[in-house]
């Protein structure tokens, strides 16, 4: 390698280095903006009042949701309990967090048949 060859390089490495700083600190500051957006908006729901004749969620569909972010290591915040009669528009299932609960993927809920054709990636067991 020629020692202009090696100068070219190296400048080329330079620049492609200071370019990924550069989208690494905007990204950072990007996130830190979105966080800091999330954390207003949060704020103003926790001290936002409930508008009258608004019903609040219902007991069952915050026990679904609160099992849902738990299983997924994602924070509950522990809310006062409303007092409202609470009449669900459809039943809620108590299971809906367990997988075993969801239908099988692909369509109309079912694997397709099997086969013994490894080669073949059409077959539904590989796409889902």
């Amino acid at each position: 390698m020629t020692s202009e060859a090696f100068a070219r390089f190296r400048a080329d490495l330079a620049a492609a280095v200071t370019r990924g700083r550069r989208a690494a600190a905007d990204a950072g500051a990007r996130n830190g903006r979105a966080r800091d957006r999330n954390r207003e908006l949060a704020e103003q729901a926790r001290n936002r009042t409930p508008a009258p004749g608004v019903e609040a969620t219902s007991p069952d569909v915050r026990r679904v949701a609160n099992g849902f972010r738990e299983e997924r290591g994602l924070p509950v915040e522990k809310l006062p309990e409303t007092t409202g009669a609470f009449a669900p528009e459809k039943p809620v299932d108590a299971n809906a967090n367990v997988p075993s609960s969801r239908p099988a993927p692909g369509p109309r809920g079912q694997l397709p048949r099997a086969s013994d054709d490894d080669e073949d990636f059409s077959q539904g067991q590989i796409l889902y």
